[in-house]
């Protein structure tokens, strides 16, 4: 299972686009919001949930998956059980992905170490020891960190090849008709 955390000020296309992407390669995948059920995004459009962050299950997780946007970064730095969760995901050794602004969380729960990373661009600052690297999208083991919501795709297609492999990432690349970086 791939959970997705939708907090309060979320990047809707860091959320929707992975989900989407994810769901055609038949991944199962559930929107989890952190502060409800119907959760606004950084551009007023209202989502509504699959569950609530407490009926998150650590043993059927396979990967965490926090969008950005400063407010639903905001929103997620508030929530004492969703951090955990975090931490928790990461300890239990699942796929623990960030795009945009949420890698800087990974960061600040000692996640991202030394490891190479992406941010969104004036984030930098706050990935601590991290290699930042120049790119869309940098995976480092189970660690997986995204630019910006122009990335979303690239972002969204290296998770179904964390979990799926290459040859099911490019065969939805092309269906879709997206040519990847």
């Amino acid at each position: 299972m791939v959970y997705i955390f939708l907090a309060t000020g979320f990047e809707e296309t860091e959320a929707l686009a992975p989900c989407d992407l994810l769901r055609r390669a038949g991944l199962e995948v559930a929107l989890v919001g952190v502060n409800g059920i119907e959760i606004i995004g950084s551009h007023k459009i209202a989502v509504r949930a699959d569950l609530p962050l407490d009926a998150v299950h650590l043993e059927t997780m396979d990967m965490l998956v926090l969008p950005g946007g400063l407010r639903g970064v905001e929103s997620l730095r508030a929530s004492k059980a969703a951090l955990g969760l975090i931490r928790r995901a990461w300890e239990a050794g699942k796929f623990v992905c960030a795009i945009c602004a949420a890698p800087t969380i990974l960061a600040e729960l000692g996640i991202v170490g030394t490891a190479p990373a992406v941010c969104y661009p004036g984030k930098e600052s706050e990935m601590g020891e991290a290699e930042m690297r120049d790119a869309n999208v940098v995976r480092s083991g189970r660690l997986i960190t995204g630019r910006a919501a122009g990335a979303s795709l690239d972002f969204g297609l290296a998770l179904i090849e964390a979990l799926k492999g290459r040859e099911e990432a490019e065969r939805i690349a092309k269906q879709i008709v997206f040519c990847r970086e």
